[in-house]
C-alpha cells in the first residue's frame, strides 16, 4: 500500500515545474536482472525443500547472495546519480527516486534476513526437525521474495517512462 500511495503521489506531482526527471543509470539493468534471476533460485530452493535439503540451503545461498549483489548495485547507482549531481533534495523527482530505491532495498533486506533463517534453521532441517513450519515458512519467505521482485520491475518502469 505504502508503495501505491507513493506512485500516485509521484504520478501527480510530475507535472509540477520543479520535476527535473532524473537520467537512470544503466546499473538499474543490471540489478533487475540480479533480482530476476533470484525469482528463478528462490524457487528452485522451494521446490528441492521435499528433495534435497543440501540443494535447497544451496539454492537459499544462491538467491542470497543475488539479493546481496541486488543491493550493492542499487549503492553503485546512487553513487552515479551523485557524481551527475543528483541528490535526495535536488528536485522531487531525485526525492521520489531515492525514496522508492531505498524503499524497496530496505524491504529487500528485510528479506535477505528472512533467507538467513531460512539456511540456518534448513541444518535442523537435515536433524528431521520441523519440516511442515519449515515447507510454509520457505512458502511465504518464496511468496515475498517474489513480491519483492515484481515490484522493483514496476517501480523501475514507473521512473523510467514516467518522467
Amino acid at each position: 500500500m505504502m508503495f501505491v500511495a507513493l506512485a500516485s503521489s509521484y504520478i501527480f506531482l510530475s507535472g509540477s515545474e520543479q520535476w527535473k526527471p532524473v537520467r537512470i543509470p544503466r546499473t538499474f539493468l543490471i540489478s533487475t536482472a540480479l533480482i530476476l534471476m533470484s525469482s528463478v533460485t528462490i524457487e528452485k530452493a522451494r521446490r528441492q525443500l521435499a528433495l534435497d535439503l543440501r540443494r535447497y540451503a544451496r539454492w537459499l545461498l544462491a538467491t542470497l547472495f543475488l539479493g546481496v549483489a541486488f543491493v550493492t548495485s542499487q549503492l553503485i547507482a546512487w553513487r552515479h546519480l551523485a557524481a551527475q549531481g543528483v541528490y535526495l533534495s535536488s528536485n522531487p523527482h531525485s526525492s521520489f527516486f531515492f525514496l522508492f530505491t531505498g524503499a524497496h532495498g530496505l524491504h529487500l533486506v528485510g528479506g535477505m534476513i528472512a533467507l538467513t533463517l531460512l539456511t540456518v534453521r534448513s541444518r535442523r532441517l537435515l536433524l528431521g526437525i520441523d519440516a511442515e513450519k519449515r515447507t510454509a515458512a520457505t512458502d511465504a519467505v518464496s511468496l515475498y521474495w517474489h513480491f519483492m521482485g515484481g515490484l522493483w520491475v514496476g517501480l523501475l518502469l514507473l521512473l523510467w517512462f514516467w518522467n
